[in-house]
């Protein structure tokens, strides 16, 4: 297992990074797949003081990706939380997959791209914005952060797994029985809720 540490706006001296390579060789015993870990140091001078220093560790391997992050106020402390969650993430996940066995889908699907026609511009017109799926001419107001992700359809045991693991408390899926856009989200301790979508059309 690989164990990259890099600094943004501070030193990584050699103590800290050998510090962190044993810690994060506890970390074997829940995820016995990772190949490779990056933790990432970043300085912020201008934040309040428990919060100068953020620490963000990231596994790499088989399956999902695992990342978790704390910030602290020097790099020693929000390491130590940073990888504290990233336990509790895998801890969680492990659990759930000691009920739920087999939850992978091997298949991966590949995106079809359609070419798209461009219409004429016509250079005195406003001009004219597509966001979000929203058509907007000339200086809108709204301001949408529009990201495509491939998408590979995953049973409702996945997605609860994956959202574990990256940390966050809903995760959007496709659903490998119905096909149908989903949602898992996280409730109270370990209740979890899930939104199907049903894109039938009414005649």
């Amino acid at each position: 297992m690989d164990v990259i540490v890099t600094g943004r706006r501070c030193t990584i001296n050699d103590d800290f990074r050998e510090r962190v390579t044993e810690r994060i060789a506890s970390i074997e015993r829940f995820r016995d797949r990772v190949q490779r870990v990056e933790v990432q140091v970043s300085a912020h001078p201008h934040k309040q003081p428990d919060h100068a220093t953020s620490v963000e560790i990231t596994l790499y391997g088989r399956g999902p990706v695992v990342r978790s992050e704390a910030a602290a106020d020097d790099k020693s402390m929000a390491f130590e939380h940073a990888l504290d969650r990233l336990k509790a993430q895998l801890r969680r996940a492990a659990d759930r997959r000691k009920v739920h066995r087999g939850l992978r889908v091997a298949e991966t699907l590949e995106m079809a791209s359609a070419p798209v026609e461009t219409p004429a511009v016509d250079p005195d017109a406003p001009p004219v914005q597509r966001i979000g799926g929203l058509e907007i001419t000339g200086d809108g107001p709204l301001v949408v952060r529009e990201k495509i992700f491939p998408a590979t359809p995953l049973t409702l045991a996945q997605a609860l797994d994956e959202m574990e693991l990256v940390g966050h408390d809903f995760f959007l899926y496709v659903d490998a029985e119905s096909g149908a856009p989903s949602v898992v989200y996280r409730r109270k301790a370990y209740d979890y809720g899930v939104i199907h979508l049903d894109l039938g059309q009414k005649e």
